[in-house]
């Protein structure tokens, strides 16, 4: 059995077996133990615009997220497992947690047993190339796809705009609708395996 943390309503984690997923109505700041996780805390307040809109910069503080990552590292170190943050989020900074290498490969992350690497979920089905970082304890580690991804460009951004701006606004800017946001933070079902394997403790077939 592990812990799903941080997990979409509804979402990927739901309805599989030996999981147990923490949504929003549940509040994953609450969970103490005993099976390892896979923590989703969430990025905004730490992202590029981790203050808010570029025409109200002052909007937020940088961290401002109740609590939630701070308790998702806690809950990793305690009962073991991986979590899961954009790449170069302002967290590993805040927190004290090493930069990981864009080309891959785990590296100690802090003194407290942890690990950090760098992955792209385009590896695994995502939409975009999606750079993310990963903190893992307690847990094997396991070799990923490392690397940059294959560059990807949205065809009709490539016929209205041209190649320079199709590049520039990647494959995201061409989803329309009220599922974009949602496209973007969803994890692909290759990837969560992957997390869920990882927390587990079980040898991956790449």
């Amino acid at each position: 059995m592990i812990a799903a943390l941080f997990v979409e309503t509804d979402g990927v984690y739901f309805g599989l077996p030996d999981v147990d997923p923490w949504d929003l109505p549940r509040d994953a700041r609450e969970y103490d133990g005993p099976y390892p996780v896979v923590a989703h805390p969430p990025c905004k307040r730490w992202g590029k615009y981790w203050f808010g809109s570029p025409s109200k910069p002052h909007a937020f503080k940088m961290g401002t997220d109740g609590g939630c990552f701070a308790s998702a590292l806690t809950a990793v170190r305690n009962w073991g497992g991986v979590l899961e943050h954009p790449a170069y989020s302002h967290a590993w900074e805040y927190f004290g947690l090493a930069r990981p290498p864009r080309e891959g490969g785990w590296i100690r992350a802090d003194t407290f047993g942890g690990w950090t690497c760098h992955v792209e979920q385009g590896h695994y089905g995502h939409l975009a190339n999606k750079p993310t970082w990963l903190y893992a304890c307690g847990v094997l580690l396991p070799k990923l796809r490392w690397g940059k991804g294959e560059q990807r460009l949205h065809p009709v951004a490539v016929e209205r705009h041209g190649y320079a701006k199709a590049r520039r606004v990647g494959m995201l800017a061409m989803v329309g609708g009220k599922d974009k946001d949602r496209i973007r933070n969803q994890t692909p079902v290759e990837f969560r395996d992957v997390l869920i394997k990882i927390a587990e403790g079980n040898e991956l077939k790449l």
